[in-house]
Formats: structure tokens, C-alpha cells, sequence
């Protein structure tokens, strides 16, 4: 077996809050990582994060992901041979005029699109294609709460395409992430390709940013929800009930490329456990006291009943371990605390 330094791995959504920890984890067991990025204005911003591994470094620039053939150059002289593919990245719009063309579609295109083109430009070196899909293709959005229930990653998103075309923005897209992941498996079950597909399920995805944040006014989604706890006048609503810490997570996609043991690949592994908004302001007031007059308080230690996230099978099959709520709030937010700082100094 080819030791990591004798390795490239492939990552999308190089740029990604998310990718920039898999990317870390991947460089400190000293892979190669060539990424994939949008845009090549991303790429200084990537490598500033990494100053001690620019050489373990490289990129290609993939500006539509649901298009196999932009995939070429990706694949095209690796420092190493590329050996695992991450698929981070997927398609994104900030206006939906329509479910079917502006969500559906590209979401279920980009995920063929990754393995079609493994598939024709990868060469007999890819051995297992690790995809980043989400909670949402496991949780049944109508059902609600559903206390006393467990998910697991034996259910599915029960919401079909024709379903999801006139269905309300957020379960349409949760919809298209079910869609997208079951048209991966229909796939590889069509095409057998030499490589394995494994796939990972995260719910909501918290923690600190790698090189920390930079710019309090354009946050990823998870952190500005975080950030939106503070000044809040009372603790939000039951959303997701699940959470996993982003380095968790950065292990976990590491693990399922490296894990020699029976039942990963061809495998999804819901990586998550439980999390309320409740949990969060009491954990937030606890461990940081400058922030104790900034987060409402609510009914400290009273949680409403819901389902329960069971991410059991990640820590047996994949070795993590999961990093509690307490701690990725506590880290989350201690970076908050400081791009305030930075952003008060400059200011001032």
C-alpha cells in the first residue's frame, strides 16, 4: 500500500468552510491535495491558509461541476497519482425561480457528473470516491419532530422528483440532496466502476474555521446562524436536530478513504449526533462569561423532544470521534469573539 506522501488526493469545493479541514487533515498525514475550485481568484486564499505545505499543494479550475468533460485538466499530471477522489462541492444559487431547472437538476447532475468523470479521466489509480451528501437525504422533512424516533442511515428522504418540483425552498432542497445521492448509487450500480463509492451524511455542520474568520459580514450559513444567536432577543426554534463538529467531519471523509475494513465501501454513514438551540445558548453562557449578556437565555437545560440522531455506525466502521457540542460551541464562538475584535480595531 502506497504510503500518503506517494498519494494526490482530489478534493471539490477546495474553498469550501468544510473542504479547508479536509484539506488539513489530508496535508498534516502528508497527501498531496489537488484542488478543485470554481474560480482560480480562490486559489491565494487557499494556499494562504497552508503557507508550510504549498508544495503538497495543487489546483485545477472546474467553473461548472455538472460538467464531466471540465474535469479533465483535474485529472491531468498530478504531483503523486491520484488515489481518492472528495466530492465536497455542489451546486448552489441564491435565487430559485425554478426547483426542477435551478435545484434538481444541477444537483443531480453534479454528483453524476464527478463519477462519469472519474470514471473516463481517474485511470486504474482511484480506488474509492468519498461524497459529501447531507442529513437531508435521511430525514423525512414532513414528519416533522418525530419524537422518540431514530434516524438512521437505513432511511431516506421519502420525497420524490415530481414532489419536489412544487415543493416549499427548504424541502425541495433537501429533496435534491436525497435525489442526488440516490442517482449516485443507481449509477454505480449501473456502470460497476473500478472504484468504490462511499458516502457520508452530515446534519448541520459547526466548529471553527481553519485560519479563523475573516470577514464577519460574509459568513457560511452554519457559522452566521451561530452568529445570529448573539443579540438574539430568544432562543430559536428546533431546526435540525443534529450536528457535527467540521473536524469530525474532515475525519471522517479521511477514514472512509483510508479504511481498509469490511462494510465502508459502498457504504453511507450518517456523521452527527444530537443538537438543540437550547443546548447551545447554555453552552455559549457557560463557557464564555464575556458573552453571558449577549445570548438569550431561554429555559436553561430544557430540551424540546425530537428525533434522535444516531451516527453509531461512523464511529465503529470509521474509528472517529465525536467531538461533544459544549466544545465546538465553545471553539465556534471564541472565533466569533475575535473577528469582532479584529473588526472593532479596524473600525476604530
Amino acid at each position: 500500500m502506497a504510503t500518503p506522501s506517494e498519494q494526490t488526493l482530489l478534493l471539490t469545493g477546495a474553498n469550501s468552510y468544510v473542504g479547508s479541514h479536509i484539506i488539513q487533515l489530508a496535508l498534516s498525514k502528508g497527501y498531496h491535495v489537488r484542488g478543485v475550485v470554481r474560480s482560480s481568484r480562490s486559489i491565494p486564499g487557499i494556499l494562504a491558509k497552508f503557507p508550510s505545505h504549498a508544495s503538497q499543494l495543487s489546483f485545477a479550475e472546474v467553473p461548472d461541476i455538472t460538467n464531466p468533460s471540465l474535469f479533465a485538466p483535474a485529472f491531468d499530471s498530478p504531483p503523486r497519482p491520484i488515489t481518492g477522489v472528495i466530492h465536497v462541492a455542489s451546486p448552489f444559487t441564491l435565487t430559485v425561480s425554478s426547483n426542477k431547472a435551478d435545484l434538481l437538476d444541477p444537483a443531480i447532475n453534479g454528483s453524476l457528473a464527478i463519477l462519469s468523470a472519474t470514471a473516463q479521466y481517474g485511470g486504474p489509480s482511484v480506488r474509492r470516491i468519498i461524497v459529501t451528501s447531507s442529513f437531508a437525504s435521511i430525514l423525512d422533512v414532513n414528519a416533522g419532530a418525530r419524537p422518540g424516533y431514530t434516524y438512521t442511515e437505513a432511511d431516506w428522504n421519502p420525497m420524490t422528483y415530481d414532489e419536489a418540483t412544487t415543493a416549499p425552498g427548504p424541502a425541495a432542497y433537501c429533496a435534491s440532496k436525497a435525489l442526488a445521492e440516490k442517482a449516485m448509487w443507481d449509477w454505480v450500480a449501473e456502470h460497476k466502476p473500478p472504484f468504490g463509492l462511499v458516502v457520508v451524511n452530515p446534519p448541520w455542520v459547526f466548529g471553527p474555521h481553519v485560519g479563523g474568520i475573516e470577514d464577519l459580514n460574509h459568513l457560511n450559513e452554519s457559522t452566521h446562524a451561530l452568529y445570529s444567536l448573539i443579540g438574539a432577543k430568544e432562543v430559536p426554534p428546533l431546526d435540525f436536530a443534529g450536528f457535527v463538529d467540521a473536524r469530525t467531519l474532515a475525519e471522517a471523509h479521511i477514514s472512509a478513504f483510508e479504511s481498509k475494513e469490511e462494510g465502508v465501501v459502498g457504504e453511507r454513514f450518517l456523521v452527527g449526533g444530537h443538537f438543540d438551540w437550547q443546548s447551545v445558548a447554555d453552552a455559549v453562557r457557560e463557557e464564555l462569561p464575556e458573552l453571558k449578556e449577549r445570548i438569550p437565555v431561554g429555559n436553561p437545560g430544557v430540551v424540546q423532544e425530537t428525533y434522535v440522531v444516531d451516527g453509531s455506525k461512523a464511529e465503529r466502521a470509521l474509528g472517529i470521534k465525536y467531538i461533544g457540542l459544549r466544545e465546538s460551541m465553545r471553539d465556534s464562538y471564541k472565533q466569533l469573539l475575535e473577528a469582532e475584535k479584529k473588526a472593532s480595531a479596524k473600525s476604530g
